[in-house]
């Protein structure tokens, strides 16, 4: 049976970089999966996500999560993950911290007002922005645009989800120039990464949740996931203080997922009979997931999320609040380009080019600059603040 170490992601076998490096100046005793992990910690995009909204806009609340904060957490569970899988624990930890780096300001909600700004352009998503920043718009290097990240990183951002049968046309620029296979399925690492995100996100969302008064104890023990949970905490401390019981419910949660997805993952590679990383890119589906059981239990808990936290009403004149900013700037700059700063008014007059430009710059921008830009160019934001 070939063991997961096996199926590691091996630096010495990286299929290199698109612009080659010679080994010159002071650059330490690290692999090309820990330069790519540093050369992400280091750029601007990740710095930026310390203020982009993970599920609420410009929080008032000093404990709220955000898009960096959410990002630290996944790369924990997924370096976690990674080192009891026997994988490669610094690409694992690099596609877990790079995976929202393309988030436009207000999440979700301002990535659906930027598409269909964009719509006549190609649209935008954040996926395939992630790509573009990180092969072309962050340029720290003397002598490429780009971080230059290997080739195994740029494929676990493509597709970490899964093959891509459909790219939009970022992820498509990329494609052309890379090579990224996206008929195929990523590796291991990309595939841990993925799940790490969906670890994170169900249970830390319901701790915001819970702190914001939008979801309550009652409404999450009609979950049995949930409920399972709290009463194996209420007999263990049946004493403990509310607050505490709750930190303890996301905790277990968070380590019965992780400890399901290693013990799935196991039987699914024995079962599969991979021998090497082409086998599990040539393969017919994930090899990294949840057992059936816990998949459902799973599911359950995101629609419950969507209904109760995601889509709770209390949230929605946010939401519209913050599309209808995204919008405007994307109006404005469209209209008349030469609001833009000048290192974003490139592309001459070819149209296409310009409304990327807008798309790039509008995307980079974080939550409050955001607003700033918008009472300067389109007038006062309203958003409550609470949320």
């Amino acid at each position: 049976m070939t063991s997961l170490a096996a199926l590691a992601a091996r630096p010495h076998q990286s299929r290199g970089r698109l612009f080659a490096e010679p080994d010159q100046g002071p650059r330490g005793p690290r692999d090309v999966f820990q330069r790519d992990r540093d050369r992400i910690v280091h750029s601007v995009s990740f710095r930026r996500l310390r203020h982009k909204t993970q599920v609420f806009v410009a929080p008032d609340g000093d404990h709220y999560r955000v898009r960096l904060t959410h990002s630290i957490e996944v790369a924990q569970i997924g370096r976690t993950i990674a080192r009891v899988l026997g994988l490669n624990e610094d690409l694992t930890e690099a596609l877990c911290l790079a995976h929202d780096l393309g988030h436009p300001p207000f999440g979700h909600a301002g990535e659906d007002a930027l598409d269909a700004a964009l719509k006549e352009w190609g649209g935008f998503d954040h996926n395939g922005h992630t790509l573009r920043l990180v092969t072309c718009l962050e340029a720290p290097y003397p002598d490429f645009d780009g971080l230059n990240l290997s080739w195994e990183t740029l494929e676990g951002l493509a597709k970490h989800n899964g093959p891509v049968a459909e790219p939009k046309w970022a992820l498509a620029e990329v494609e052309r120039a890379v090579g990224l296979e996206l008929g195929s399925w990523p590796s291991l690492e990309a595939q841990v990464a993925a799940l790490a995100d969906d670890i994170a996100y169900d249970n830390h969302d319901i701790d915001d949740g819970l702190r914001a008064g939008l979801l309550n104890l009652e409404q999450l023990l009609e979950q049995p996931f949930v409920r399972r949970h709290w009463e194996a905490i209420e007999r263990r401390h049946p004493d403990l203080a509310m607050d505490r019981k709750l930190k303890a419910l996301v905790r277990d949660q968070i380590g019965t997922m992780v400890g399901d997805l290693i013990a799935e993952t196991r039987r699914r590679v024995a079962e599969a009979g991979v021998g090497s990383i082409g086998d599990v890119r040539a393969g017919g589906g994930p090899l990294v997931g949840f057992s059936d059981a816990l998949a459902a239990e799973e599911r359950a808990l995101k629609r419950f999320l969507y209904a109760n936290l995601y889509n709770a009403p209390a949230l929605q004149p946010v939401r519209r609040e913050a599309q209808r900013v995204v919008a405007n700037l994307a109006r404005a700059y469209l209209d008349e380009p030469r609001l833009l700063p000048d290192a974003w008014d490139r592309g001459g007059e070819d149209p296409t080019q310009r409304a990327r430009n807008v798309a790039d710059y509008v995307a980079g921008m974080t939550d409050p600059f955001a607003i700033r830009r918008h009472e300067d160019l389109r007038g006062k934001v309203n958003l409550p603040d609470r949320f």
